[in-house]
């Protein structure tokens, strides 16, 4: 069971300030405020509460918000991990095998993003203390070339084809993602995604190019700072 005392301490540190830094930066892009938002969000990362009861506390925010509905299944990413990495603590051991998770698992299949998978792969960088590379998340972490991971191939296909502009520049990825069909869960995410491999570390510079060559500039340039700043210190 979850403990129902609401707690304001508990919230991984680069999960918040992922969130703090994207929200800002795409505030700035759409010229809105993201203080209302950013403090209401983070109010319910640290609260302990059970999951679902997070996720309709997480939706109201943007139901009241839409300008920033955009983030809503980005930042839903950041609460799964924000969930793996600090609420399950405070569960039982085998809270992942139970029931209970299952069930939410059935009631939230849909929710989310393909950024969850490299948000986990950057955590298991850090255990581990190497540095995140394209051909190594697509190959040892999701496993494409293994026959019972096909699915992951097929929605990674065109990470998987381009691979050669994680060595390229962000108006290249830019470009390149206008002339192809990318598949239904990497056509707002192959920018970031190509942009965060060319450059791990969040860089000013890489913003700049984003702005002046994404045809999703906000969007992408608040994803990019989010990946960089979570894979930060």
């Amino acid at each position: 069971m979850f403990i129902t005392t609401i707690n304001l301490n508990d919230m991984n540190n680069r999960i918040e300030k992922a969130l703090q830094t994207s929200i800002v930066q795409y505030a700035t892009a759409v010229n809105s405020d993201a203080s209302p938002v950013l403090d209401r969000l983070i109010t319910i990362f640290k609260q302990d509460l059970h999951f679902l009861e997070k996720v309709e506390k997480f939706d109201a925010v943007f139901d009241d918000y839409p300008v920033f509905d955009a983030l809503r299944e980005i930042y839903f990413d950041l609460l799964m991990i924000n969930f793996f990495t600090t609420d399950v603590k405070k569960l039982e051991e085998d809270y992942l095998e139970s029931p209970e998770w299952a069930d939410i698992e059935d009631k939230t299949i849909d929710r989310g993003t393909e950024l969850l998978n490299l948000l986990l792969y950057i955590n298991e960088c850090h255990d581990e203390k190497i540095h995140p590379g394209l051909d190594d998340f697509l190959k040892e972490f999701l496993l494409v070339e293994e026959d019972e991971f096909q699915d992951e191939f097929h929605i990674y296909e065109d990470l998987i084809q381009q691979q050669q502009l994680a060595e390229s520049t962000v108006e290249t990825i830019c470009k390149k993602a206008t002339q192809l069909e990318l598949t239904e869960e990497m056509a707002s995410l192959f920018v970031p995604f190509m942009s965060f491999f060319l450059q791990p570390e969040f860089k000013e510079s890489t913003l700049r190019e984003l702005s002046t060559w994404s045809e999703n500039k906000a969007f992408d340039a608040a994803v990019y700072t989010l990946i960089t700043n979570f894979n930060g210190k």
